[in-house]
């Protein structure tokens, strides 16, 4: 943000294109933007993921071919009507320097560019325009206050604008903080999630078809526990969208 000022002030006093573009190719010389895939340098028309990573990343399109794959993941614990994620998720590759960057890097922007993408994929898709609301797994309050924001916020938003949906943050709540689980077997990870997540306002998604969004889905257990809180809903609907599925 504060090169972003910097650049924008210094442009007023400049006397012509030739002196902003210069003091852009300075502060990009100093402050390169990378693809935040391959951390290659981006040009000018790329935002935050080059096009030969656009071009090669590992897409699903789930979507597209009515891959019951993330509804597998979930088979006999939690029903949805429709799942998809944007990505296979490879350890080492560039999916996951995607979502490291987005999540401990603090580069929030990813989340909308992903968003757009996935977004514009999903609205040309008629069983997705019934879509009547976007909520996104929560964090635990004390967890987003450290890291400053919920890594799919974006991603959420922007697939709501895509959709014509209401986006909504505050109906589905962490309610306790559990233990970094990374290096915790899958039969651990599906107990760590027992009653973790509350809803507020139920009355609220009455009705509603509701978009579930994540950044990874592994074990399913995050998802499973959202969707269950999320029925306690009257008449309720559910379908999940993520970034990537490992």
């Amino acid at each position: 943000m504060k090169i972003k000022h910097l650049y924008h002030n210094f442009s007023l006093s400049l006397p012509n294109a030739f002196y902003n573009y210069m003091l852009y190719s300075l502060l990009n010389l100093f402050f390169p933007k990378v693809c935040y895939a391959c951390m290659n340098l981006l040009q000018d028309h790329e935002d935050s993921i080059c096009i030969d990573c656009r071009h090669h990343l590992p897409v699903t399109n789930f979507h597209f071919n009515n891959n019951d794959s993330l509804a597998k993941v979930l088979y006999g614990r939690a029903k949805i009507e429709l799942g998809t994620a944007l990505f296979r998720f490879e350890k080492k590759g560039n999916v996951q320097r995607l979502i490291h960057n987005l999540k401990y890097k603090g580069h929030e922007n990813i989340g909308c560019v992903l968003g757009k993408w996935l977004g514009g994929e999903l609205k040309t898709i008629a069983a997705y325009q019934n879509i009547d609301m976007v909520i996104p797994v929560p964090l635990h309050e004390k967890k987003l206050r450290k890291r400053g924001f919920n890594q799919v916020s974006l991603f959420g938003q922007e697939i709501a604008k895509c959709l014509n949906a209401l986006y909504t943050q505050n109906n589905l709540v962490k309610i306790t903080k559990a233990n970094s689980q990374t290096q915790k077997k899958r039969f651990s990870r599906w107990h760590a999630n027992d009653e973790l997540f509350a809803l507020k306002n139920a009355s609220a998604l009455d009705g509603k078809h509701v978009l579930l969004v994540d950044d990874i889905v592994t074990t399913g257990a995050t998802l499973e526990a959202c969707i269950a809180i999320l029925n306690e809903s009257k008449n309720i609907t559910v379908s999940v969208a993520t970034m990537a599925i490992a």
